[in-house]
């Protein structure tokens, strides 16, 4: 059975460019991304091609500078477009929102020079990114990191394994945090690495339960060298450009969850309207009526939730707390409303002649990458009860 589009979504949007940017990202949906997404995912293929197309339709710098290439849009509407993009097939909605994460470190930290010479082409000039944080040995301790960059002269030297990287070995750029002083957050610096700098390489892709159409992979580097001119930031500021960066992953990882819950929820609506059983469909039967009602409700609650903390960011207010509940809440939705989807569509639900069973297994990596929901629980409690004790 071919994936559709999800119905609709009543959107409220600040503006009318707004909502016809919301048309056409439905537009390109209907006609280039849900109807290929199953057989595509079926297959562990990166639609690259999509990718160009959404950056010749200004859809992979939306919440970026004009000067620089960008789409001067709001951070409530970026996430609702991620949202849209999810909803269809999460390995694109993810992929921008990954790319967007990767432009973060330059379009916040970068010199106006640095800027002025990467960054147009990394928002509208067709190539994508990755972000380099993780590594097989530090991923929710990101600061233990051992990525070592080294000066010489001019340039650093880059080396080290990097782990769980989206878009590892088929992006353009990555963004690099790499040890370059002493132990500890302050000992870590940021860069912007070309993806075939010489000494770069990367592992086969990982053998996932879900997202099979977006790699997923390590990535070597063997004394890449990089000059200095392409470090962001000061030496020693990469962790706090990194967390600063993952505060908006976040808000763009619970954007994309609640696409795929609203996926999940319209199946089970367009399913328990038209299957009958004891002569009347089976969304007259209260047990359903009652999952349905759940569904809804926790897809709204998530998704108020992720653009309250969106429109604290668009204000300049301090908003980490608010995108930790949101990717918290947002992504949990999403594996609760998946897992009640394959329920409702009972033995159907567990084939792949469905989109369900796939929504379900593309539900769960979310509760996980950008912060395990674990860590989500703990950024929350900091700010509620200060610092743990030591």
């Amino acid at each position: 059975m071919p994936d559709r589009a999800p119905q609709p979504v009543d959107r409220t949007l600040p503006t009318e460019e707004a909502r016809d940017l919301i048309a056409l990202v439905r537009e390109i949906v209907q006609r280039e991304i849900a109807p290929r997404a199953a057989e595509e995912e079926e297959a562990g293929r990166f639609p690259r091609e999509l990718f160009s197309l959404l950056s010749e339709s200004g859809l992979l710098g939306l919440p970026y500078d004009s000067e620089y290439g960008g789409g001067d849009q709001p951070y409530e509407v970026y996430l609702q477009v991620l949202e849209e993009l999810a909803a269809a097939r999460l390995t694109v909605g993810l992929g921008v929102s990954v790319h967007s994460l990767a432009c973060h470190a330059l379009a916040n930290y970068g010199t106006k020079e640095q800027r002025g010479e990467y960054l147009a082409a990394m928002l509208g000039g067709g190539l994508l990114g990755a972000y380099c944080l993780s590594e097989p040995s530090s991923g929710s301790d990101a600061a233990s990191l051992r990525t070592k960059a080294e000066r010489d002269g001019d340039d650093w030297v880059i080396t080290g394994t990097k782990a769980w990287i989206t878009h590892g070995g088929v992006a353009d750029f990555y963004t690099v945090l790499a040890r370059s002083g002493g132990e500890g957050a302050r000992g870590i610096s940021a860069f912007l690495v070309p993806g075939d700098a010489e000494g770069l390489s990367a592992a086969a892709p990982e053998k996932k339960m879900g997202m099979k159409g977006s790699p997923t992979a390590q990535l070597h580097f063997d004394g890449v060298r990089v000059p200095d001119a392409r470090r962001i930031g000061d030496e020693g500021q990469g962790f706090a450009i990194a967390l600063s960066a993952l505060d908006s992953g976040r808000l763009g990882i619970a954007a994309c969850a609640i696409g795929v819950a609203q996926a999940a929820l319209d199946e089970s609506l367009d399913y328990a309207t038209g299957r009958r059983q004891f002569g009347r469909p089976i969304a007259d039967f209260q047990g359903l009526r009652f999952m349905l009602a759940d569904m809804a409700t926790k897809v709204e609650a998530g998704r108020s939730l992720y653009l309250a903390a969106a429109r604290l960011r668009d204000r300049g207010l301090p908003f980490s707390k608010e995108a930790a509940m949101a990717k918290l809440f947002c992504t949990d939705t999403a594996m609760q409303v998946a897992t009640d989807a394959v329920q409702i569509l009972g033995g159907y639900g567990y084939t792949a002649d469905f989109p369900v069973e796939r929504l379900m297994r593309e539900a769960k990596v979310l509760q996980i990458v950008e912060g395990t929901n674990q860590i989500q629980r703990m950024v929350i409690a900091r700010h509620l009860a200060g610092p743990e004790s030591r």
